[in-house]
């Protein structure tokens, strides 16, 4: 999904597409991370936990960046092109939501790959209400605005991610 939203977005002008696809790509090296700290202690976990949740800090101040730079430049990006893309995102996101729901409340670790997904599936909904108010209005205000919300989406699972990795690191010394 990050090959295919990268040039939907590029292709579209949209840099809600685009920060679905930085999330993408961010997302498959969490669940990678995850995978191989699943088995080992605590301690290694929570590493991981921190390092994923300093990333989510990394790609929201880049999205709120980059969409303040496109409302700058006053883009109208492709919305037929946005909600079909969306739409095909929004699919692979909640089947894997729906496959990690169980594990929402785990560890650090745990929620972290939890939180990415389900905040994906909700980015996805908006970039879809982004594409339609797109077409309706002819303007690229609502692109920018769903980039702010995702953006600020991951500002917001980071810090929840990092203090309870944090907690986490602190309680086994």
């Amino acid at each position: 999904m990050f090959a295919v939203e990268s040039a939907a977005g590029l292709r579209a002008d949209s840099v809600s597409l685009l920060a679905d696809a930085i999330d993408f790509a961010g997302d498959a090296a969490n669940y990678g991370l995850s995978l191989v700290v699943l088995s080992l202690a605590v301690v290694w976990r929570s590493r991981a936990a921190l390092i994923k949740g300093l990333s989510m800090g990394a790609y929201g101040a880049f999205i709120i960046g980059h969409a303040a730079w496109n409302a700058f430049t006053g883009s109208v990006p492709d919305h037929p092109t946005m909600g079909l893309i969306g739409v095909l995102a929004l699919c692979v996101n909640v089947g894997v939501a729906y496959m990690l729901f169980s594990y929402r409340e785990g560890d650090a670790n745990m929620r972290s790959v939890w939180l990415c997904s389900r905040n994906d599936a909700i980015g996805n909904m908006a970039v879809i209400a982004a594409a339609v108010l797109v077409g309706g209005f002819g303007a690229g205000w609502p692109d920018v605005l769903v980039a702010l919300i995702m953006g600020s989406l991951a500002l917001v699972a980071a810090r929840s991610v990092v203090q309870q990795a944090r907690r986490e690191l602190l309680a086994v010394g």
